[in-house]
């Protein structure tokens, strides 16, 4: 017979061990451990009667699935500039998701000038400037070459930013951090393509050019493109959605999303970098000196709990799942903890496999609420060793006027009553 035990505390104010969600742990942990799992008493159940739906025949079959009527409440956060109706952003609503891979419909949007509407027939790629033999692409003959696919996140430098405010701004877990996305990418290696243009030896950049209204144009360095860059054909098994770069975008794992061109169309080879104004006016971090840093494209280490999370309310005390995801640009994560006393202990969480580099981690950890107030955070290491800043320690080092590459800790207050909210701890 299983030995049973009741679940273990490993840290303040109710966190249980996280072998509640690792491999036979639940087994090992017995019934006190599944209350986290099980259904409502069967005395409190309604009768097993045969509802109206197996009475008659469903729906039929279609050309393209949809989602449940019951699900349509799940919907990204749109806000538009003032005066347009194509530039802004939309945001995951990161609070109704599991897992790490996001749907294609729901992936968060940044756009400048709105979403161009391209015959991908009349599409072309052009790669020139410092290169030998300058070639144009359409997409048939993108597709010829050899494809890779690669799950990894993408991120808008500008997420979380405004937890930089003066006080906590009162919104969910996607209205706050839902400028991330994670997906399957599939396309053609960069460097494969650069390595047929034949770059000169002086190229040290790439300006890569989009095909919108905008024009939207960034500065890359050579030796990302002859790394892991892709030219993207492909998301989530379909073709890229219009919104997020049909036919052809530039992905670059783990940077800043804006420098993932989308509707690609241009890539000339540089010796400098081509200053847009994409990349001066806009995209470059503030310093307390006045100086401005610029191309800070890596995506520092970072964890939101999306569950519970802002503006939910949670059903008297118990066993409850804390869950969220945790993501790097310089690689897997390795370790995840959660604190439910604001930072004074911490619990490693349990991560879901496979753990994969730039990609999305989703973590898992049992807390027991006893009904009291608790503030609950998660804190992420990846692989270099990196750790997650607290909030005060991230704007200490670098001042409130920086704008972009927000990673600090995210607190979330749980008062007696359930209501979650979000708090600077």
């Amino acid at each position: 017979m299983t030995n049973r035990t009741e679940p273990e505390q490993v840290a303040g104010n109710g966190l249980l061990h996280r072998r509640l969600f690792l491999q036979g742990g639940a087994a090992a942990v017995g019934a006190a451990g599944l209350e986290l799992l099980t259904a409502r008493p069967a005395a409190a159940a309604e009768p097993p009667d045969v509802p109206q739906w197996m009475k008659a025949p469903g729906a039929g079959m279609s050309g393209h699935g949809e989602r449940s009527r019951h699900e349509s409440h799940v919907q990204r956060t749109v806000g538009s500039q003032p005066g347009t109706t194509g530039s802004g952003g939309s945001r995951t609503p990161l609070e109704h998701l599991e897992g790490i891979i996001t749907p294609s419909a729901l992936h968060f949007e940044r756009h400048h000038a709105g979403v161009p509407d391209i015959d991908p027939d009349r599409h072309r790629l052009m790669i020139h400037g410092l290169v030998e033999r300058p070639l144009i692409f359409d997409v048939e003959s993108l597709s010829r070459y050899p494809l890779v696919s690669r799950i990894q996140f993408l991120e808008c430098s500008g997420n979380s930013g405004a937890n930089n405010a003066p006080e906590p701004p009162q919104q969910s877990a996607g209205q706050l951090h839902g400028l991330v996305s994670c997906s399957n990418w599939t396309g053609v290696p960069l460097s494969i393509l650069l390595d047929d243009a034949g770059v000169r030896p002086e190229a040290r950049w790439l300006a890569a050019e989009g095909a919108d209204a905008a024009a939207m144009t960034r500065s890359v360095p050579l030796e990302k493109a002859m790394d892991d860059a892709m030219i993207a054909l492909y998301q989530n098994g379909e073709r890229l959605r219009p919104e997020n770069g049909y036919p052809m975008r530039l992905f670059l794992p783990g940077w800043e999303g804006n420098a993932s061109v989308k509707w690609l169309r241009r890539l000339k080879v540089l010796a400098e970098p081509i200053m847009a104004k994409d990349e001066t006016s806009k995209y470059t971090d503030l310093l307390p000196d006045g100086a401005a840093m610029m191309f800070t494209f890596p995506m520092g280490v970072k964890s939101v709990i999306t569950s519970p999370s802002g503006n939910a309310t949670m059903r008297g005390p118990g066993l409850y799942q804390v869950s969220g995801i945790a993501w790097s640009g310089s690689g897997r994560i390795r370790r995840v903890e959660v604190s439910a006393d604001g930072g004074r202990s911490w619990a490693e969480a349990a991560l879901d496999e496979p753990a994969l580099p730039k990609a999305v981690a989703r973590f898992r950890a049992a807390w027991r609420w006893d009904g009291g107030p608790a503030v609950l955070q998660s804190r992420a290491v990846d692989e270099t060793g990196a750790v997650q800043p607290t909030r005060q320690a991230l704007l200490e080092s670098r001042g409130p006027q920086f704008r972009y590459h927000y990673h600090a800790i995210q607190s979330w207050r749980v008062s007696p009553e359930g209501e979650v909210r979000n708090v600077y701890a």
